[in-house]
C-alpha cells in the first residue's frame, strides 16, 4: 500500500510512512477480527483465523494487540466510535431533540445491517463475560446523550415535563437492545428497522405532552 522509499540522506523510511502502514495493519487486523467474531463469537475465535482474514502476520497482530481480549476491546471501541460518530452528525443537523433520537435508532438500526464491525461489537457485548471486559462504556455514553435529548425535547415542548429523564433514557437504550436482540434471533435483523420503527409507535404515546382537552373530565 505504502512504497518504501528511504530518505535520500538517512536511507531510512519515512517515520509518517511507517506510522501510516502501523494505522493500516491495525485497521485490517480490527476489521479481519470483527469479521470472525461475527461469524463464530468470542469463545470460538482464534488469533490464526484473524491473522488470516486480516492477511498480516502474527507479529502485526501482536504489535497491536496482546491477547484476544484486547483485540475483542479494541472492536468493541470502534463500534462505538462509529455509532458515536454518525449520531454526532445528526446532532449536528439540528432538527429537534425527539426527532434526534429517532434518527439516532434509525441510524444504528441501519450501521447493524451494513457494518460488519457494528454487529460484531454487539455480539461480543453480550459475550463480554467470556472474556471478564468492561462494556458498560458505551452503555453509558449513550444512556447520557438520550437523557440530554430527553430533556431538550421537554423544553421544546414535545416530550411531558413530568417524566424522568434518566429513567426513560435508560428505558430506551434498554428497549432498543432488546428490539435489535429479537431481531437478530427472529430474522438475522431483516426487520430491525421495522421493528424499531414499531418501538418508537408505542413509545410515543406514553411520552406526549398532554394536550388540555384530554385532561377534561367528562
Amino acid at each position: 500500500m505504502y512504497s518504501s522509499i528511504p530518505d535520500a540522506e538517512t536511507g531510512e523510511v519515512s517515520t509518517l510512512i511507517m506510522q501510516q502502514r502501523a494505522k493500516a495493519t491495525r485497521t485490517a487486523v480490527i476489521e479481519g477480527a470483527a469479521s470472525i467474531f461475527e461469524e463464530v463469537g468470542y469463545g470460538n475465535a482464534s488469533l490464526s483465523d484473524v491473522t488470516e482474514r486480516a492477511s498480516v502476520t502474527k507479529g502485526a497482530l501482536y504489535f497491536h494487540f496482546k491477547s484476544k481480549e484486547d483485540l475483542a476491546l479494541a472492536v468493541i471501541a470502534e463500534q462505538h466510535n462509529i455509532v458515536r460518530v454518525a449520531g454526532e452528525k445528526i446532532a449536528a443537523a439540528g432538527l429537534p431533540a425527539l426527532e434526534t433520537m429517532i434518527a439516532m435508532c434509525r441510524t444504528f438500526g441501519q450501521q447493524l445491517l451494513d457494518e460488519p464491525i457494528v454487529r460484531a461489537g454487539i455480539r461480543l457485548t453480550f459475550e463480554a463475560s467470556a472474556f471478564n471486559g468492561d462494556v458498560k462504556g458505551p452503555y453509558f455514553d449513550w444512556v447520557a446523550t438520550m437523557e440530554i435529548l430527553t430533556r431538550q425535547a421537554q423544553l421544546e415542548g414535545d416530550v411531558r415535563p413530568d417524566i424522568d429523564a434518566a429513567d426513560f433514557a435508560r428505558y430506551l437504550v434498554a428497549s432498543f437492545t432488546g428490539v435489535q436482540m429479537v431481531s437478530n434471533v427472529l430474522t438475522e435483523r431483516r426487520d430491525v428497522l421495522k421493528r424499531i420503527d414499531d418501538m418508537w409507535r408505542f413509545i410515543m404515546p406514553a411520552i406526549a405532552p398532554i394536550q388540555p382537552h384530554d385532561a377534561e373530565t367528562p
